[in-house]
């Protein structure tokens, strides 16, 4: 298995970090308005350019789930995806620095893919930051597989930078 080093250390993969997960008490909820001001200081810790309030904001309508990530409860994670048609598309997801590289992001990943499935879609888009070896990593260690790649996507310390496009089928 792929092996990626995150800000909080090695990634763990496989039954390992499943068990780790599970022990400490996650659980996963729809995200609600209330929770912004938490995913609003995720999201600064974890980009260079976050997202703002108004555009999380945007996201709370039919087409869109966004899924909070808790321990106990300290929200501690989330991940935005939009629906269209049979295609899940993951917009963001990004974990509180204290717990990343220790699976939990890895579990929400895979209950968006677990709530994705159960909604009819038949793949899971994404785009991610080509320097964003940690993410690509689990995200082929998960079975995405890279299709393209939209040059410019992303704001930069110097400029715009590449995003690769990756998808994993997810049919039934």
């Amino acid at each position: 298995m792929a092996s990626a080093q995150g800000v909080g250390g090695p990634l763990m993969s496989g039954p390992e970090a499943y068990q780790n997960v599970m022990e400490a008490g996650l659980l996963f909820r729809p995200l609600v308005p209330q929770d912004l001001p938490e995913v609003l200081d995720i999201e600064c810790q974890g980009y260079s350019h976050p997202w703002s309030e108004s555009v999380f904001l945007d996201c709370f309508k039919d087409s869109y789930h966004l899924w909070a990530a808790c321990l106990g409860d300290s929200l501690v994670g989330y991940a935005v995806v939009t629906y269209m048609v049979d295609e899940a598309h993951l917009m963001n997801i990004c974990m509180h620095r204290r717990v990343r590289g220790k699976g939990i992001g890895r579990q929400l990943l895979r209950h968006v893919l677990a709530a994705a499935s159960h909604e009819g879609a038949s793949q899971l888009l994404l785009e991610v930051r080509a320097s964003n070896e940690a993410a690509i990593a689990l995200y082929e260690d998960e079975g995405f597989r890279e299709i393209g790649r939209r040059p410019g996507y992303y704001p930069s310390g110097n400029g715009r930078e590449d995003a690769r496009v990756m998808v994993l089928d997810i049919s039934r």
